[in-house]
């Protein structure tokens, strides 16, 4: 268990899936570039070639975790984290209802 307060130091924020390619060294992982509103674009590798083609994943509005340490992942460093479930033997990307929600904001 953690404490409340150590949860709100966690930034989650919706993010517009701007770019997806595939990583050069590593066959499960994505090199995404996330739109955080106001001119921000991040990169963050994330797992989930397995379970979609990048132009499923393009334009979608995803949750990510905006606030954590940038380090590197097989060689591309990574500037937050898209979130997902695990459901069952599918990874399933957490996404904003409708679709719409302005980048940047913050998931409360």
């Amino acid at each position: 268990m953690i404490e409340f307060a150590d949860f709100q130091k966690v930034e989650m924020k919706a993010a517009k899936v701007v770019g997806v390619d595939v990583h050069p060294n590593a066959d499960k992982l994505y090199v995404v570039k996330l739109d955080l509103g106001a001119g921000e674009v991040r990169t963050v590798v994330a797992g989930i070639r397995p379970f979609y083609a990048p132009e499923a994943l393009l334009g979608k509005t995803v949750i990510c975790v905006a606030n954590l340490a940038p380090r590197p992942l097989r060689g591309v460093e990574s500037q937050g984290m898209i979130l997902a479930v695990h459901d069952g033997e599918k990874v399933k990307v957490l996404t904003v209802d409708g679709g719409d929600a302005t980048p940047g904001i913050k998931v409360t």
